[in-house]
């Protein structure tokens, strides 16, 4: 996932808002619901008990969700960080995997529904140990992630450790989500449940604003002698370091409170629909994925975005390149929080029909032709750009254009969840809704780490000031510098990409589009999962 104007799918990979990176064009939340998701609710109470009386359950909430935020806010922010290091795209295809486990959080959430410690609690058996442990990480991590981030003197970034570390920030992230988002529906009673939404996305936005935006801001020396300080400093008032130390505290401290002071509810009422056992629920996934429309979707949809994987992928990290602060381009988050709030509840009137796809189609082209006008921002940012940094009107062209493509986004991201919600199968929903989720964020996640992967390959350079020199490799290029020359860059590889994604999205639209369409056409026969009692 890529950061700033940039974006992985799903990776959030933040909730609708969260996931992600700053300035984030995809926003687009990892998949709720999980396999264990359906177990039972609470008996109703005889009297209906308001917030009040569960105020505490649903700040607890809140803070955990929170929690989670903050690794997701943190893996955001080391692309750009990369970035200003000179990081090669290379490398940043290599990190955007760091994005892809709430994305594939399917593959061992049964484990973790089924799997626990029956005296200490469902829920708790995994929370506890995984918040543990990613607090002990930080803090360990506290003292290392400045080597691997590179001293500045010649020795650069670490990707490869640092791809690692955060890959297993989010795993832990995402396996302390799957726990999180099982026990918020025991933890509150029937009336109150629907809080436990709420919680979610405030709690996770918040979290992944202060890991992303906050910790950005307050990095920059630029940000914090200009608006924070009287006298001027080399740094940041924090460092990675820093910050990682402190959230790693607050993770020991909030998780030892937990362990010792929040009890498990155990008056449950087994599920219906939930499955019989780990096994059980593994062989329901494969059952439903040989489904042909369920098959049918999958295919359709883990190729639909690779249109948008330039724009989203690859401009964020550009617009550093070309001189735009990466605190700016987080900050410049801030104003769209409002408006992802908001679009969500106006596009699910127009996805509440029976024909939720033709939403995602009428939008598609729209967001296609984004990813030419963001190419003309990045394209734009050099001729604009003075000694003091970037005039108030391209940042105000940069918002707009942003705003503008949250609606194209909202209105396909929403359109998939409104159709994924209306082809599963009841008996089985929080398994099958999340198989269609977590393959539609995937369908996100690989077209973004391969529009990385290809910048470097598809940017041609020549060797300016040293005769009979190249710079088609890294080795040539350092031949070419120790010459006395330069490598100029005659052809930008993230334009090419541009073009040809913006086509193949079209082509995409042109001819498979219309046989996504039809498959909100099939009868609920097609999407009912025959299971063996």
């Amino acid at each position: 996932m890529a950061p700033a104007i940039a974006a992985e799918e799903g990776g959030r990979q933040r909730r609708a808002g969260t996931r992600r990176h700053s300035l984030d064009l995809t926003g687009e939340p990892p998949p709720d619901g999980l396999p264990g998701d359906t177990e039972a609710l609470l008996p109703a109470p005889a009297r209906a008990r308001g917030y009040r009386a569960e105020l505490g359950s649903i700040l607890l909430l809140l803070v955990l969700y929170v929690l989670q935020g903050i690794p997701l806010g943190l893996a955001g922010s080391v692309p750009l960080i990369l970035q200003s290091k000179n990081a090669s795209y290379t490398d940043q295809a290599f990190f955007s995997f760091v994005f892809w486990p709430f994305s594939l959080k399917l593959l061992w959430a049964p484990l973790v529904d089924a799997v626990y410690l029956r005296g200490f609690g469902r829920r708790k058996s995994w929370l506890v140990p995984t918040q543990y442990v990613l607090g002990l990480f930080m803090i360990y991590m506290s003292t290392q992630v400045d080597a691997l981030l590179g001293d500045g003197h010649g020795r650069g970034p670490d990707v490869a450790a640092l791809t690692v570390t955060f890959f297993l920030f989010e795993f832990l992230a995402a396996t302390q989500d799957i726990a999180v988002d099982g026990w918020a529906l025991t933890m509150l009673s029937r009336e109150n449940v629907g809080y436990a939404s709420t919680c979610n996305s405030v709690g996770q936005t918040a979290g992944y604003f202060l890991g992303n935006v906050l910790f950005l801001a307050l990095e920059s020396a630029s940000f914090c002698n200009k608006y924070l300080r009287f006298e001027p400093q080399p740094q940041g008032i924090v460092t990675l370091s820093d910050f990682l130390f402190f959230w790693g505290a607050v993770f020991l401290i909030t998780t030892t409170l937990v362990a010792f002071l929040k009890k498990e509810n155990q008056e449950l009422i087994p599920a219906k629909e939930e499955t019989k056992g780990i096994t059980d629920t593994y062989r329901l996934l494969f059952s439903i994925i040989k489904m042909p429309a369920v098959l049918t979707f999958c295919i359709l949809i883990l190729t639909s975005k690779v249109g948008f994987s330039a724009a989203d992928a690859v401009t964020g990290l550009k617009l550093v390149e070309e001189g735009v602060p990466k605190e700016h381009l987080a900050l410049l988050a801030v104003p769209m929080v409002p408006l992802q709030i908001i679009l969500p509840l106006v596009i699910s009137k127009y996805t509440a029909g029976p024909q939720p796809l033709n939403t995602f189609y009428k939008a598609m082209p729209y967001r296609l032709l984004f990813g030419l006008e963001f190419a003309f921002l990045v394209w734009w940012a050099p001729k604009v750009k003075h000694e003091g940094g970037f005039p108030v009107y391209y940042y105000a062209a940069v918002v707009l254009s942003y705003a503008l493509h949250q609606i194209t986004l909202y209105s396909m991201y929403v359109a998939i969840m409104a159709f994924n919600a209306k082809v599963s199968d009841p008996l089985i929903g929080g398994t099958y809704m999340t198989l269609l989720n977590t393959v539609s964020n995937l369908g996100g996640n690989w077209p973004s780490t391969v529009a990385l992967w290809l910048v470097d390959p598809l940017t041609v350079k020549e060797c300016a000031g040293a005769q009979g020199h190249t710079c088609a490799t890294a080795e040539a290029a350092e031949l070419c510098t120790a010459a006395g020359g330069s490598c100029v860059t005659t052809l930008d590889g993230y334009y090419v990409e541009s073009v040809i994604c913006v086509i193949l999205g079209f082509a995409w639209w042109f001819f498979l589009g219309p046989k996504f369409k039809k498959l909100q056409d099939e009868g609920q026969s097609s999407w009912k999962c025959k299971r063996s009692n």
